[in-house]
């Protein structure tokens, strides 16, 4: 796992924030929930592109 999937996760994290904070300042609080899910589902694809290559090479180091 490459230390870069850890800043792009905190960069996501902080965008989110920052567009959430924005948005329930200016009364959409329905835009901000959607931002909010929306940055979570893009982090969870991106966990999940990480433990499919987990796998993968635990799979390829059990082969004979």
């Amino acid at each position: 796992m490459d230390i870069d999937v850890i800043f792009k996760i905190a960069a996501v994290g902080i965008l989110v924030s920052i567009l959430n904070a924005v948005l329930k300042q200016s009364g959409r609080d329905e835009l901000a929930m959607l931002t909010t899910l929306s940055g979570l589902i893009l982090v969870l694809l991106m966990v999940a592109k990480e433990i499919v290559n987990l796998f993968n090479l635990i799979k390829t180091m059990f082969q004979f």
